[in-house]
């Protein structure tokens, strides 16, 4: 029902990751250098589908929207590099804040921020970062339908694996690497890292579920799917997505500390995330694409 397809699995990667890019940067709170190392690094995969693609078995709609997503994640970095004088709203707002708290405590006043002092022109647009996801999500759908075989029924799951997928593996990528961006943002409130655990976390039981359908995992341990390997596999995947959801709770868990380290012991956590995460997806992939 759905192939093992790097061109797919990466413009799913990208437009996930592009997405979850925008959701987290809408409260223009997040420094202009996490967009940019975020566009630039979706793009790159955006590109590798499209060569993935050329290469092993091209998807006329899907590799065209792949290029599309490429180009949006480059005009968007271009515009942001361009404004990036203005700086972001909300993090100068919040510097603002922050300055008027220490100043009420110790009665050093300044007047005017550096923060502000260093705004100037208009200021990057979030909501451009919703045009590449746009545009994948079109190839997405043609992917969808190319990987389907035997009717609507199919062809509903399978759009449904590609989607969840994309969110799936979109915010657990996005999570970690927000998590790092603490280390350039230390004054970054922690409600960001928050949002996309939890968007994680909501992911997941659609990401699992879709995988659950039939034909589905469900299928190797009735014997009706042979993975090849006894049925390993289907104990790995399991083992994957258990994993994946226990590391979602105790990464908020973690993040309800009030020290600073909490936020990188979640970053760590996301890293084994990132691996139980894409042992889900992938290994699904690989045994109903035999």
């Amino acid at each position: 029902m759905i192939r093992l397809d790097a061109a797919t699995f990466l413009l799913q990667w990208s437009v996930g990751g592009l997405f979850f890019l925008w959701f987290t940067t809408r409260r223009r709170e997040v420094g202009l250098g996490y967009g940019w190392l975020l566009r630039g690094t979706y793009l790159l995969l955006a590109l590798g589908g499209v060569a993935a693609g050329v290469a092993f078995g091209f998807v006329p709609v899907r590799d065209v929207a792949g290029v599309g997503v490429a180009v949006a994640a480059a005009g968007v970095l271009g515009v942001s590099i361009v404004r990036r004088a203005a700086g972001v709203s909300g993090a100068a707002a919040e510097h603002d804040r922050r300055s008027a708290r220490v100043a009420a405590m110790t009665g050093i006043d300044r007047a005017t921020t550096t923060a502000t002092l260093e705004r100037t022109g208009r200021e990057f647009p979030p909501v451009l970062d919703l045009i590449a996801p746009a545009i994948g999500a079109v190839g997405l759908v043609a992917a969808g339908i190319d990987a389907s075989t035997g009717g609507a029924g199919n062809m509903v799951v399978s759009l449904l694996r590609i989607f969840a997928g994309a969110a799936f593996l979109g915010a657990v990528t996005d999570a970690m690497l927000l998590g790092h961006w603490y280390l350039v943002q230390p004054g970054l409130p922690r409600r960001h890292l928050n949002d996309l655990v939890r968007a994680l976390g909501w992911a997941w039981p659609v990401e699992v579920g879709s995988l659950l359908l039939p034909t589905g995992m469900v299928s190797v341990f009735t014997g009706d799917v042979d993975d090849g390997w006894n049925g390993t596999l289907g104990w790995f995947w399991i083992a994957c997505a258990v994993t994946t959801i226990v590391l979602v709770y105790v990464t908020r868990a973690a993040l309800k500390e009030r020290y600073y380290s909490a936020v990188m012991a979640a970053t760590g956590l996301l890293y084994l995330a990132i691996l139980t995460a894409f042992g889900t997806d992938l290994v699904a992939r690989a045994v109903l694409a035999g």
